[in-house]
């Protein structure tokens, strides 16, 4: 059965993010927590997210808690349909097979090489990073990671460093469930400093 995450609604907390779009790009095998747990605090902060993915919408995608299955999730947008445009930011959640099967996944890669191109925040978490490097993002970015990823992103050029939250630029990567606080600490600064910065001076 699938747990209906995805029709959850904000009833408390700060509305810093109010009107804001927010893209959690993802498919089976994701890490359960490292979805549940950033949608969950956007929308506490008045965001509003869709999960996309390469599977069709209203087909779901199966959630782990590490080597165990968890919940699924309902697709709400189709990554060919998705258009960055739209969206104000990007979360990566890791667990092994989602990024790996994402890498095999042209549209995805497009989709966060968009992200990257158009200068929004992109957060990805364990190993969410890995799809950074076929988005050709990683080149010559401070980083972090779940440390099996660390030579991969060594070898295509960022400089990686063990520590639970690394910001450059507006790119936002943490290594483990662990750090998810920090991470989601760190994501709610950053696209609240793009709204203040998209608002412009106030009268």
């Amino acid at each position: 059965m699938a747990q209906e995450m995805n029709q959850h609604q904000a009833t408390s907390g700060h509305q810093e993010l109010k009107g804001m779009l927010v893209a959690v790009l993802m498919t089976d095998g994701v890490e359960q927590i490292e979805y549940t747990s950033p949608r969950s605090f956007l929308e506490q902060h008045g965001a509003q997210v869709h999960l996309v993915s390469p599977k069709n919408v209203g087909e779901f995608v199966q959630g782990f808690h590490h080597m165990t299955p968890g919940d699924r999730f309902t697709v709400e947008k189709n990554v060919r349909e998705a258009r960055p445009n739209d969206y104000d930011g990007l979360v990566l959640p890791g667990g092994v097979a989602n990024p790996d099967q994402l890498r095999l996944s042209p549209e995805s890669i497009a989709f966060i090489r968009q992200f990257a191109e158009s200068d929004k925040p992109i957060a990805a978490i364990c190993h969410g990073p890995w799809t950074l490097i076929d988005a050709g993002v990683a080149l010559s970015k401070h980083m972090t990671s779940w440390p099996s990823l660390q030579a991969d992103l060594r070898n295509a050029g960022a400089e990686w460093t063990d520590e639970e939250v690394v910001i450059d630029g507006r790119l936002i990567t943490s290594r483990k469930p662990d750090d998810l606080p920090a991470f989601n600490r760190a994501m709610l600064a950053e696209l609240a400093a793009g709204m203040k910065h998209d608002a412009g001076p106030s009268s």
